[in-house]
């Protein structure tokens, strides 16, 4: 760890809340710090990143402000690639102050703009061939990262019978579920994604749900450790988010709304298990947004009522934002999911 930024740990270690008897969240001011801070200190140690050198990486806000906050004080030069339906104009201005140069692309259909991105991205690259780029979604550090999460669960919570995080690299829930599984191998894990995200096989397209789902496959998701799948919509997330604040005092982005929301129903569900939940963002990103209830009115189809459960699917099928749908995925991987659809 370099002198002169102890101070980021207070953002990837998390708090614990007690969200019902057998529920336990691990709320994080900034989660992404811990797989950021991780990667580059793998990469100096390994010679890929010199002190002072170039960084670049794509992002859709959280990771791109960990490797903001890491460059400022390390002296690092930093390049992101963001999307315009990703990047709010607050955001893009703190990254700048932090130092870092950013690259918006046009994304008129609202998809995130994954693959212009990255051509954007390799650009850079090669015009820097000596910069450093974390490979978020396909590095194999950005899970072992979150060795620190499984431990920090072990010793708070004690037994963990079941995991459930949002998925978007795959790195937090598959790098925290590998670990716990070494000390529970009976852990059950539940991914939580949302509509027309392509991650467990819906077609990609436009997605007001921001923080998790993404538009390409990163190698860090391992869907043969994921026992069920459940989309949540915009809605149900935004709805669960506030709800968080008003019943618990827990200020969360929609991400960490959406993995609440899954994560109370199967307590209900089990109440003799015990279950985790990783919350990765806070609610400040959103202040303008969610929880500004003008934003809100404007959306068509708000307010709604929150199902009590998701409704139980058969096959992959993409719903509606208002929506929230879970699959059995019994540990299948992607390609065998598929086609034994395609073969019903």
């Amino acid at each position: 760890m370099s002198g002169g930024d102890d101070f980021l740990t207070t953002y990837e270690t998390p708090r614990l809340a007690r969200l019902a008897p057998n529920l336990f969240a691990a709320c994080f001011s900034l989660m992404k710090i811990l797989p950021a801070r991780f990667m580059l200190e793998r990469a100096q140690a390994a010679g890929r990143l010199q002190p002072g050198g170039p960084v670049a990486e794509t992002t859709s806000g959280t990771f791109g402000l960990a490797l903001a906050m890491l460059a400022a004080v390390r002296g690092f030069d930093l390049t992101l690639v963001s999307a315009a339906s990703l990047l709010d104009e607050t955001l893009r201005r703190r990254l700048e102050h932090l130092g870092a140069k950013v690259h918006v692309i046009d994304d008129p259909e609202g998809s995130g703009a994954q693959s212009e991105r990255l051509n954007r991205l390799k650009e850079i690259l090669e015009d820097c061939p000596e910069t450093f780029w974390p490979q978020q979604y396909d590095n194999p550090d950005n899970r072992l990262a979150y060795g620190r999460l499984a431990e920090w669960m072990t010793r708070t919570i004690g037994r963990v019978d079941c995991l459930v995080g949002c998925v978007g690299s795959g790195g937090s829930l598959c790098g925290t579920g590998s670990f716990l599984r070494e000390v529970f191998p009976d852990l059950t894990i539940i991914a939580v994604d949302t509509h027309r995200s392509v991650l467990f096989g819906h077609a990609p397209g436009r997605r007001l749900l921001r923080g998790l789902g993404n538009s390409i496959m990163p190698l860090n998701l391992r869907h043969e450790m994921v026992d069920e799948i459940h989309w949540v919509g915009a809605f149900p997330a935004f709805a669960s988010a506030l709800r968080l604040h008003h019943d618990h005092a827990l200020f969360m982005g929609p991400t960490s709304g959406a993995a609440a929301l899954v994560a109370a129903w199967y307590a209900r569900r089990y109440p003799d298990a015990l279950i985790g939940v990783i919350m990765p963002d806070e609610g400040h990103r959103y202040q303008h947004t969610i929880y500004d209830d003008r934003w809100l009115a404007v959306l068509e189809g708000w307010p709604i009522v929150v199902p009590h459960e998701p409704d139980t699917l058969t096959q992959v099928e993409a719903r509606g934002e208002s929506e929230w749908t879970r699959l059995f995925w019994d540990r299948k991987a992607l390609r065998t999911m598929l086609e034994a659809e395609r073969g019903a």
